[in-house]
């Protein structure tokens, strides 16, 4: 692959992470290995449940589980190289590091985005076509969505991450990031207008696109929870939807925040501040969050945990 035009003196990126002295990386060293335990325990505490209680064996519960796994290996895929950086002098990252890591992150990123719609087609399923779902939402078509989103998000970054790897950098190697991200690595290129262009024209529509279905989705089942006539029944249909609405709204958010505009209008600080919460933040509450407002998940974590 060629990386730099003077490949002999420069042997890979620098993360600057989040500079400060020795006290400062100890102590967000200690921080964030809380976080990526609990954030493994939280997601791998779902799994098992689902896992182990016949009761968690639908469609639903199904999809959650196999979110929750994708969780788990989205955090791994930046946490522990930043877990190494703050106790690091040097902070550097091999060039086939950060493309790997930049090729990983995205790709799960980009299965997360799929995911969240596939859940969002279930609930659309489960509360407007209630009579059609069993013979719809099928263990073979779940089987099959959950395999698509994979290999969707997988195949998506091929052609960045091909074209990317093949580019020349010039001038500094030094990211000011925690991770090796399109904007501040693309600044590093010879080439800087037409790959950030072509990088962004396909993250657009991956952020655009599934958001577009998720809304239509829960714009239908929000006309049909209106027509239930009873209170209970309307409370019971938007707890189902709650949890999955919320975790759309914070990953959502903080991605198109990032990516939903130029990024010119960010400085390194507010990308890094961004990224943070939808990369680490996010999987760290979405256990929280669906635990809390399912009260089958909540029986299922307590018999799992012997509560």
């Amino acid at each position: 692959m060629k990386f730099f035009n003077n490949s002999s003196t420069i042997t890979g990126f620098i993360l600057l992470g989040f500079p400060g002295p020795r006290e400062k990386q100890v102590l967000l060293f200690v921080l964030f290995s809380v976080v990526f335990l609990l954030t493994l325990m939280g997601n791998g505490s779902i799994i098992c449940a689902v896992r182990w209680d016949q009761r968690l064996h639908t469609p639903m519960y199904i999809l959650l589980a196999n979110f929750s796994f994708l969780e788990i290996w989205y955090v791994t895929s930046t946490v522990p190289n930043m877990l190494a950086n703050f106790l690091s002098d040097t902070k550097v990252i091999s060039f086939s590091g950060c493309f790997l890591q930049f090729y990983f992150f995205f790709s799960l990123g980009s299965t997360e985005c799929f995911f969240l719609t596939v859940m969002a087609f279930d609930r659309y399923l489960a509360i407007c076509q209630p009579l059609h779902y069993p013979t719809i939402m099928t263990g073979r078509l779940c089987t099959n969505l959950v395999v698509s989103c994979w290999v969707l998000g997988f195949l998506w970054f091929l052609i960045p991450i091909t074209i990317i790897s093949q580019m020349s950098f010039c001038g500094s190697r030094i990211i000011d990031h925690f991770l090796c991200d399109p904007a501040p690595l693309l600044a590093l290129t010879c080439n800087k207008v037409p790959m950030v262009e072509f990088v962004f024209s396909i993250l657009s529509p991956l952020l655009i696109i599934p958001l577009l279905f998720i809304m239509v989705s829960y714009a239908l089942v929000l006309r049909a929870v209106l027509k239930v006539p009873s209170a209970a029944g309307r409370r019971k249909a938007f707890s189902t939807c709650g949890s999955h609405l919320a975790v759309v709204s914070l990953f959502y958010g903080s991605v198109l925040v990032m990516y939903g505009s130029p990024t010119s209008e960010h400085e390194a600080g507010m990308q890094k501040i961004v990224t943070l919460f939808y990369s680490v933040v996010t999987p760290l509450l979405n256990p929280v969050i669906y635990s809390l407002r399912n009260k089958d998940m909540k029986k299922a974590l307590k018999k799992f945990l012997g509560i």
